[in-house]
């Protein structure tokens, strides 16, 4: 297989992409953000009172918390820790 490879930071997926990448990896926003980052708790986004909208927006806002590599084949979604999870779709 030939990827395709989508620098996220330089040109992040919008609310409709990341919505669908969430679908297929049937997971809630804050379950695909990198808590570790400075922003996820510089913007206030442990907030458990946030929306799913909220959330989506922030990553979309700002990619660096939206974890990676999310690899997407044959309709489906993984996220490549380790790469060998992306296999199964494969």
């Amino acid at each position: 297989m030939e990827p395709e490879i989508i620098l996220y930071q330089d040109t992040p997926p919008d609310v409709g992409q990341l919505t669908a990448i969430l679908d297929k990896l049937n997971m809630q926003p804050r379950d695909l953000m990198r808590k570790g980052q400075s922003e996820y708790k510089d913007l206030g986004l442990d907030n458990q009172q946030l929306s799913a909208d909220e959330l989506i927006a922030a990553m979309v806002k700002t990619p660096i918390l939206i974890e990676r590599p999310i690899v997407l084949a044959n309709d489906k979604a993984s996220i490549g820790r380790p790469p060998e999870s992306v296999l199964e779709i494969l």
